[in-house]
């Protein structure tokens, strides 16, 4: 076993899927910024 994996519990895949999932929903849920419309406005 390496050192780094020592006293580590391991996580099964489902609840690592679903804290991704968590996460990734999130950043799909964030506002953009007014600056980032700004900028795409003066681009498009």
């Amino acid at each position: 076993m390496a050192p780094e994996s020592r006293g580590r519990k391991r996580t099964p895949s489902g609840e690592i899927g679903s804290a991704l999932r968590h996460v990734y929903d999130g950043a799909l849920n964030e506002d953009i910024p007014p600056e980032m419309l700004d900028l795409l406005g003066k681009l498009g």
